[in-house]
């Protein structure tokens, strides 16, 4: 069954063709990945899809009739002066209507019994089984609470863009959809948020497409990959592992059909040169194969790649002290007596829930923040290139070409050799046709790459990065890993891209929260593995501690009354006796018609009460009259 099916869906921005011709389907309980390289189309294909852009020609979508869904964009835009209470109030949310209908349905019947109102109850109470809505205002809470949002009566606009994406992702998830489509869903949160959101999505009854650079949280949530290239689709059935392996096979049987085309080529050239006077059917056909086996030589396009060789400043003894620092806003304290020296060529990762002070840290290091105590001794040849989460702010309207001229016209490499910034700019996947494009044009993958170039160019020997992989296609991540790897200097990466720190890190401070820093000599894996492992100790504790307790609570088997239970059964005995005569006696009077209306009245509300008592001290008797005698 179809939720999604997608046919001859085109796209060109000027004479530039993003994609063309795209058809596929998205089946009940398909999670699928979008694969592309920035600025191939994968936004405004997925824009397409929700029906917040068109295919040029006669292209079409169809969803599924009756199928929820639920859409994250990458840059999520809300109004800035309501709460966040009132967002979710006033969002156009299938639940919220359904709750509403159901809730006026209550009040008609309640009004007005009769058979149109408790038919139109039934109705609403059906469509709030349907859409699970009855435990909304729970799952709320719950939701939120994972994205760490707690304050409702807060105004959108006083939220960070990393906080707005989050509370976009959680407004989706509130919806319950059947058909998720999200855009870049990991930028912005912490591991665990990650983790928690991995489980969410692995759920069987959510369908699912996604665009996502987390190689970690693609290989485990999907089972099929759909890679496009060159406006090309390419369907794998399998996770991201593969996909690179299927790749890598496609790739390697095209390049040796090109290969062997090419020998062919020149074998044939060697004839067509010697011109054969008279040609046959048969010369005419060899001439005919001969334009075909170099049209198939010739149609090895060569990709654009990513070159990072920027040259490194040199880097003497001394890199960076940070004696007894503290940092704190208010009363949350961000660093209570941090100290460390770092090393040459150290390699550390940062981790931490968001809020923790990661990114204030960073700025200490950098000098853009001062610390409230302490001292920070930086090396006399110490070249930070910092890239911040807030990347750099360039006028729109500029030319990307000349951003990079404003900083130099010429370059000089890692082995000495010189660049101009046209030549730069191609070494960053920048052809000569973008280079003169406006920055406004640039995708939001283009604009970290031309930021992370910007940082380069400084010829740094201390490297932080903080959440490097946001917005980042798969191929310039691989080549940024490629390039740190191979990085002397020292290097401080800030990212929840799991499998980056990975394959870079072998050092972590992990910021615990109210100015706590612990110091891991580990890869992150290693140190989930540590966290795990500590967690499971704890629950296990926790459960031996709770079954103790239990043990001592629970009494002895009960073999007879003790004295005083012996006498509270006797008088329990009696005491329903006299109830239930009460109890006939209040029966009489309400049976006569005559009898006055205060008379009634608390005739009434006596023999209520006299009810309650019985069964409450018949229950008790019961349990007693197990034991007696």
């Amino acid at each position: 069954m179809n939720y999604l099916s997608v046919e001859n869906l085109t796209k060109t921005y000027g004479e530039r063709v993003l994609f063309e011709g795209l058809s596929f389907g998205l089946g009940k309980g398909d999670k699928m990945a979008l694969i592309a390289n920035n600025g191939t189309g994968k936004s405004s294909l997925l824009k397409i899809l929700v029906g917040e852009d068109v295919s040029d020609g006669n292209g079409r979508v169809v969803i599924r009739e009756g199928v929820r869904m639920g859409y994250l964009t990458q840059e999520p835009q809300f109004p800035k002066d309501v709460t966040i209470n009132e967002l979710i109030k006033g969002a156009n949310s299938l639940i919220l209507t359904v709750i509403k209908e159901y809730q006026d349905a209550l009040e008609k019947q309640a009004e007005d019994y009769n058979e149109e109102t408790h038919a139109a109850f039934e109705q609403a109470s059906l469509k709030m089984d349907q859409y699970q809505a009855w435990d909304y205002e729970t799952r709320m809470v719950q939701i939120l609470g994972k994205f760490n949002i707690h304050d409702l009566n807060q105004t959108v606009g006083s939220l960070s863009g990393g906080q707005q994406k989050r509370l976009a992702l959680a407004l989706v998830l509130l919806d319950n959809p059947e058909l998720i489509i999200l855009d870049e869903p990991t930028n912005h949160l912490d591991v665990e948020m990650i983790e928690w959101l991995e489980k969410y999505l692995m759920q069987t009854n959510i369908t699912l497409l996604m665009v996502t650079h987390d190689r970690y949280f693609l290989d485990r949530v999907c089972n099929q990959i759909l890679e496009m290239t060159d406006g090309k689709l390419y369907h794998h059935k399998g996770n991201y592992s593969y996909f690179l392996e299927k790749r890598a096979e496609r790739e390697e049987i095209y390049q040796t059909e090109i290969d062997k085309a090419g020998k062919l080529m020149r074998s044939e050239l060697e004839w067509m040169r010697r011109m054969p006077q008279a040609r046959g059917t048969k010369s005419k056909s060899r001439v005919n194969a001969f334009y075909e086996t170099k049209e198939k030589a010739m149609s090895g396009k060569k990709e654009l790649e990513l070159k990072l060789e920027v040259k490194m400043s040199r880097i003497g003894g001394k890199i960076l002290e940070m004696k007894k620092v503290y940092k704190s806003y208010g009363d949350i304290p961000i660093l209570k007596g941090f100290d460390y020296t770092f090393k040459k060529g150290e390699r550390i990762g940062i981790v931490g829930k968001n809020g923790a002070g990661k990114t204030t840290f960073l700025n200490i290091i950098t000098g853009t923040e001062k610390a409230d105590s302490g001292k920070i001794n930086t090396g006399e040849t110490i070249v930070y290139g910092y890239y911040s989460q807030k990347g750099i702010q360039l006028k729109e309207d500029k030319r990307v070409i000349e951003v990079l001229k404003d900083v130099a016209e010429v370059i000089t490499m890692a082995d000495g050799s010189k660049l101009t910034a046209s030549q730069l700019l191609q070494h960053f996947m920048f052809p000569p046709n973008m280079q003169y494009n406006p920055v406004s044009k640039l995708s939001g993958g283009e604009r970290r790459r031309l930021y992370l170039l910007m940082v380069l160019i400084k010829n740094p020997n201390f490297l932080i990065l903080d959440e490097p992989t946001n917005d980042l296609d798969l191929l310039t991540l691989n080549k940024l890993e490629e390039f740190l790897m191979n990085f002397p200097g020292c290097l401080i990466v800030v990212s929840h891209d799991r499998y980056f720190m990975d394959k870079l890190v072998d050092h972590l401070f992990v910021f615990e929260g109210d100015g706590v820093i612990d110091d891991y000599n580990c890869t992150y894996t290693e140190y989930r593995n540590i966290v795990e492992e500590r967690e499971e100790q704890q629950a296990k504790k926790e459960k031996a501690a709770k079954e103790e307790k239990q043990e001592a609570k629970t009494p002895k088997e009960k073999t007879k009354l003790s004295y005083m239970e012996q006498r509270e059964y006797g008088i329990l005995e009696k005491e329903i006796e006299e109830l239930e005569k009460e109890k006939k006696e209040l029966e009489e009077t309400l049976n006569t018609a005559d009898t006055d209306y205060e008379v009634l009245e608390k005739a009434t509300n006596r023999y209520g009460e006299v009810m309650k008592s019985i069964d409450t001290k018949t229950e008790r008797w019961m349990e007693l009259a197990e034991y007696a005698d």
